[in-house]
Parts: structure tokens; sequence; C-alpha cells
């Protein structure tokens, strides 16, 4: 098949091995969307066309049913039969190939469009936050700089009172057409105007706030609705609040990162939290009641008599709030037995008498296996 070389592995095009799971292939492909996403190349007369290849790959093994027959077949999977003119490609296009190669190739000859503003990047912050926020939900406000809209020529570019022209290059399509080897062989592709960058226009006179850019940089301050249950590493996509796109193409997005502070007092799992209490030897024997920390109020919790060390005792619907559905998870107390140092004399004295009612045999390792040793040496 010619050109299918150069697309002949679709996880090498993402980056990831064959076994990659759904949401290993997603951070992929964000991430190679990125790097190759024509707003990021200007300039790049390619940038679109690896970028239209990651987003191939991506579609293929998204599917479960796609990724499973190119497992199976390889590149031949995209050429098996098939009705309708697609060779049995397994994409659903009601437009049928057209739009197949408007999808991933952009306009066919003959079916030139008019590319536009395009949309502006996405971008990414971190947003702090402490253990009770994380766990109970918070508004936090969020201060980033990012370009926005400039408010001179309303995102336009051009200076007040004129107006942007068609570009000569592409006569304000915003689209060169080239002839390019792909995976379904020789096919026309439309790529960005380089002169335009695809927008169809250009400005003889430039906004002189934003120099024909049609955004500005500037810091913005919005509020964010963080839900009770995230987690350290979680992601919040906030949709239309990133970067503004060049000349009024509308805003990316903006994905928040959130960063939890540790709790002393806990440990999560999942939504079930962790904490550790420690109880003496002779509590541990009698039992006891003790006051144990929870994320509302501490609540009172009866140890048994002759608890071990590392005995749990599991107070449900104390952990955090499930982020979807409803309910809590729980909170697993471990009990930890201390075993008491700097006795005194008395308290040696009562500890040995214990040993002797138990019947236990006590070690050389008192006072007078110290002495008997001294002894030896003098000898």
């Amino acid at each position: 098949m010619p050109g299918a070389d150069r697309m002949s592995d679709l996880y090498e095009l993402l980056g990831v091995r064959p076994g990659a799971s759904d949401e290993e292939i997603k951070r992929a492909y964000r991430r190679k969307a990125r790097e190759h996403h024509p707003d990021a190349n200007a300039g790049d007369p390619d940038a679109e066309a690896r970028f239209k290849e990651v987003s191939f790959a991506y579609e293929v093994l998204r599917d479960p049913e796609r990724r499973a027959r190119y497992d199976r077949y390889g590149p031949a999977s995209f050429g098996q039969g098939g009705a309708g003119g697609t060779g049995g490609m397994g994409f659903d296009f009601d437009g049928g190939l057209g739009d197949l190669f408007e999808a991933f190739f952009g306009s066919m000859a003959g079916g030139s469009r008019r590319r536009g503003p395009q949309s502006g990047a996405d971008a990414e912050v971190v947003l702090q936050l402490e253990f009770p926020e994380a766990v109970f939900g918070a508004r936090k406000e969020l201060s980033v700089r990012l370009p926005v809209a400039c408010e001179t020529c309303a995102g336009s570019g051009a200076a007040p009172g004129t107006s942007p022209v068609p570009c000569p290059d592409c006569q304000g399509t915003g689209e060169i057409r080239r002839i390019r080897q792909s995976l379904l062989g020789q096919v026309v592709t439309a790529v960005a105007c380089g002169r335009c960058q695809g927008l169809g226009e250009t400005i003889p006179s430039p906004c002189p706030d934003c120099r024909g850019e049609g955004r500005r940089l500037e810091e913005r301050t919005f509020a964010v609705e963080v839900p009770a249950g995230v987690e350290d590493g979680s992601t919040l996509r906030l949709a239309g609040r990133g970067p503004a796109g060049p000349r009024g193409g509308p805003n990316g997005s903006l994905f928040v990162h959130l960063s939890v502070a540790a709790d002393e007092r806990f440990e999560r799992s999942g939504d079930d939290l962790h904490t550790r209490v420690h109880i003496g030897m002779a509590q541990a024997a009698l039992g006891v009641s003790v006051e144990v920390a929870t994320l509302e109020e501490a609540r009172q919790i009866e140890v048994p008599a002759g608890t071990q060390s590392g005995h749990v005792i599991r107070l449900k619907g104390a952990g955090v709030p499930h982020l979807r559905g409803r309910g809590r998870g729980d909170l697993f107390v471990h009990l930890l037995v201390d075993t008491p140092t700097g006795l005194t004399p008395r308290q040696e004295e009562l500890l040995r008498e214990l040993a002797t009612e138990r019947g236990e045999t006590l070690t050389s390792a008192g006072h007078d296996g110290v002495i008997s040793r001294i002894r030896s040496a003098f000898g």
C-alpha cells in the first residue's frame, strides 16, 4: 500500500506499547497532540499532517473493536473489503469517503473550505489544596496568566476603523492543497496557508495593542469548584477557560492539576483512610476506651481486652466521600501497643511479679544479668 510505511505502527505514532491501557493511550495522545498541533508549530508545513496522523492513530486505538482488528491484521486491517467504498476500515461516517478524508486529512480537492480562526491551545496549571479541601470540596480562587481577547480590536487583530482582507496566497480559503502519500494511498490534502496561518485573511493595519494577534497576555482570576473526594494528582478540565485563539478564535481548555497536602493524622488509600493510635500494654491487656480523630469530630472506640499490636478497628462511613456516587469510604484505626520504657524500681518489681505469676521466664537482660557479666569479665 503506497504511503503505509510511515503509519505502519499506530502504537509507535503515539509512543506507547501495544499492551497500553486506555488511559495510557489517552495521555499519550494529549501529549502528542499538543506537540504537533499547528498552533504550536507555526511555519512548519508538516505539523498538520503529523497532527492528523496522531489523531488517526488515537481514533483507531481508542475503539476496542477497531483496535482488536488492527492488533490482528496490522495496517492491512484498513483495506479488507467492505461496503460503501471505504475498504472495510470500520469507521462510521454517514457522509461516505469524502467525510472520512475530511476527518483525518483535511478537505478534498474540489471541496475546499475556509478554515477561519483556530481555537486557542490548551494550558495547564497546578492548584494547591489542603487535605480537608480535597476531601469535602472547596471553591478556590485561581489566578493564571493567559492570552485573552484584545479589547481594543475585539479580537480581530485589525486596528480600530480597519478590517482584515482576504489572503492573496489562498484566496481567503485558509488552505493550500497538496498531494501526499498517506495510509490510503495518494490523496489530495489541504494544509493551513503559511502566510495567513489558516485564517484566510491578512491584516494590512494591525491593532497597536496586540500587534495583529487579536489577543494579549493578561492575568485573570476566577473561581474553581473543586468537587468533594478528589485525590492528589487529579485533573479538572475547564472548557473555554484556556488561552484565547488568535484573531477571535475560541478559547482552549485549562487543565487544573490538583496537588493535595498530606495530613499528619491520616493516610489515604482511595476513599478509605488509615490512622494509628498508640495504647499502653496494660490498656491492651485489660481493654480501654480511647478517643480517635476523624475527619469531623473525635469519636470514642472500645478496645477489647487482650488486644494485640497491629489490631485494626474499622469505622464504617468515616472516610472520604465518593467522588462519583453517594456514600463514603471507611476509617481504619490501627492499634499499636507500646512497650513501657524507663521503668521505676517499683514498676519493674510489679512487672516481674506479673511475669512470675504468669509463668513467664525472663532473660538475663535485667540488672542481675549485667552484674553477672561484669563479674565474669574480671573473674
